[in-house]
């Protein structure tokens, strides 16, 4: 008799041993989640708790732990972790709602004054600075918010263009006269699209989440400069459709024969000449130029709705 009372005195001590841990870690979970629940909720008054008590507790009461099977210790255990983790997402969640990163907030000067601060900061604009010569650094954003207006409508306004003109004028294939059988009719030298090639290149240098930043950042001077035009509107509206209208733009499979009737070269097909002013430029920029446009445009246009999304 004394052996088995021995013996069960060893499995006691040894079932003490083996849970005594096992609450000490509970309790030690249990504390960080308090913990974790009184900074999420941003309580500025907070209990003192006695983790000595606590530590008492859990290794004196090991007699009564013993009464719990292994399962329900284990319960218990996935009970304090689903606590902690359910602290740790809810603080996760808190964290990202007020969006510790400093943002330094970008000083703009006044709309008048914006050209100077402008050229300062093209060169971050493009790895390609030696083609920066082919933009007009006088009211830059102005002339960006009329000419863009002016083209989701369909009408060039070459006076407040940003660029400034090609030095090589548009040109025909003088030795293809009489197209058809009729007089003064011409096929386009294709060439003659070429002398956009370095507006594209300027164009496709320039990241397009830096472009994207850069009309964020300048948005309020650009809401400006559309107000005094009168509209009362977003001016993202307007810049969707001048976008819009480039992507939609397609380029016929016929050929682009020209007529003269005075100094100024007209389609020779009505259709073609019935266009948009907008659209007849982007049929001289000539079919390679206007697919690098479009891809650069739909790059741009899905990280504007990204950001419009948020």
């Amino acid at each position: 008799m004394e052996n088995v009372a021995a013996t069960q005195l060893n499995e006691r001590g040894e079932s003490k041993k083996n849970t005594g841990p096992l609450i000490i870690f509970i309790v030690t979970i249990v504390l960080v989640a308090v913990a974790l629940w009184q900074f999420s909720t941003g309580k500025t008054e907070q209990r003192p708790v006695d983790s000595s008590k606590l530590l008492e507790l859990a290794q004196g009461d090991n007699i009564s732990a013993t009464r719990h099977n292994e399962e329900e210790i284990n319960d218990s255990i996935d009970v304090s972790l689903d606590v902690v983790t359910d602290v740790t997402e809810e603080v996760a969640a808190t964290v990202k709602a007020l969006d510790i990163e400093q943002v330094i907030a970008l000083t703009l000067p006044p709309l008048d004054e914006s050209d100077v601060w402008l050229q300062g900061k093209l060169p971050e604009l493009t790895w390609r600075n030696e083609l920066l010569s082919l933009l007009i650094t006088d009211d830059i954003i102005r002339r960006f918010v009329v000419f863009t207006d002016n083209f989701a409508q369909g009408l060039l306004a070459y006076e407040h263009s940003p660029f400034i003109q090609p030095q090589v004028k548009f040109a025909i294939d003088e030795q293809s006269t009489n197209i058809d059988g009729e007089k003064n009719v011409w096929q386009w030298d294709e060439d003659t699209s070429k002398r956009f090639d370095i507006y594209v290149d300027l164009l496709r240098s320039v990241d397009s989440t830096t472009l994207v930043q850069w009309y964020v950042d300048l948005k309020p001077l650009i809401d400006e400069a559309y107000s005094e035009l009168g509209y009362e509107d977003d001016f993202s509206y307007t810049l969707q459709d001048a976008i819009t209208r480039v992507l939609d733009m397609e380029l016929p499979k016929s050929a682009m024969n020209v007529t003269r009737s005075s100094v100024m070269y007209k389609y020779h097909d009505p259709q073609l000449e019935a266009l948009d002013d907008s659209d007849k430029l982007l049929l001289r920029i000539g079919k390679e130029n206007l697919l690098i446009i479009k891809s650069v445009l739909l790059e741009v246009d899905e990280k504007l709705a990204k950001k419009r999304a948020k």
